[in-house]
């Protein structure tokens, strides 16, 4: 029996993300590939493990079982990694669209002069929990807390909500948006690691339409091309711009929260030191929040 981690990783991924297509999209490789290490799996272990459909993936009852021990597995490489890395002077940390935007330079720097000798490695993924469930990341940026309980959320902070419209929209002639002004138009949302979702309006406010994207590449292509509009955070504002895209602030918009997501487990000095940071260098008189 020859069964290898990146074949359990790509299990994992395809029953998290209920499609190959997206396990594919959060570890950064092709569908081709995430097939064939589920196949190798099941070659290897000589049974059915996921039972496929065109509409549909639903493990089998043995494949329940063989997921929960890929889980551990993976949870116990994940902490061999981490013990590794507090000597091989490397952090990473996951991030979706934007990190802590115009902050990020400030905290690279912050951890710079407190830990001169450990590199911190930027991971951008799509994954819901931000890289730290196929130990890709060892904390992750999120702005909305994980729900996998094996991972605790901390929050850092809230940050305001920008709109973003073609330059040839009549809307990017506005100093700032309101609510209201999404009324009517096409909004580009990722409902996997956006934050943006339908119930932020209310009534006819609402936009005419909501269209997927997946990731912040479709997301600002749509937009820069007069095909929607969006709304994210001030930090894919500051750290995304594009030729074709404005940003303009939503006044009456509620704010997002910022969190960082690291693994419950983890006894790391080096996640405990970034996230002390991260929660300084967001907002100085918020550095005492707790976990959840």
């Amino acid at each position: 029996m020859d069964v290898e981690v990146r074949y359990l990783r790509a299990l994992v991924a395809v029953v998290d993300a209920q499609t190959f297509t997206d396990a594919a999209i959060d570890l950064r490789t092709s569908q081709a590939a995430v097939s064939r290490s589920v196949a190798a799996l099941e070659r290897a272990l000589g049974l059915r493990i996921l039972q496929r459909t065109t509409r549909s993936i639903t493990p089998t009852p043995a494949g329940e079982r063989v997921i929960a021990h890929a889980r551990r597995v993976l949870a116990e490489v994940a902490l061999l990694e981490r013990a590794a890395r507090d000597h091989n002077s490397e952090l990473k940390i996951g991030y979706a669209w934007s990190a802590l935007g115009a902050r990020t330079a400030a905290l690279q720097s912050k951890w710079t002069q407190a830990h001169p000798d450990v590199d911190l490695v930027w991971v951008q993924t799509y994954a819901a929990s931000g890289g730290l469930a196929d130990g890709s990341a060892d904390v992750a940026v999120v702005r909305r807390p994980v729900s996998d309980n094996r991972f605790a959320s901390t929050l850092i902070g809230r940050e305001g909500r920008y709109a973003a419209v073609a330059t040839e929209d009549p809307l990017a002639r506005k100093r700032f948006l309101r609510m209201a002004d999404f009324a009517g138009h096409t909004l580009a949302v990722d409902h996997r690691t956006g934050t943006t979702t339908e119930d932020l309006w209310s009534g006819s406010a609402r936009p005419a339409s909501f269209r997927q994207v997946q990731g912040v590449d479709e997301w600002l292509m749509l937009i820069s091309t007069g095909q929607a509009i969006g709304m994210s955070s001030e930090a894919t504002a500051a750290q995304n711009p594009r030729p074709g895209v404005v940003y303009r602030l939503v006044r009456d918009a509620p704010p997002i929260s910022v969190f960082l997501a690291s693994r419950r487990d983890d006894p790391s000095a080096l996640v405990a030191d970034f996230a002390r940071l991260a929660r300084e260098t967001f907002d100085p008189d918020n550095a005492a929040q707790t976990s959840h």
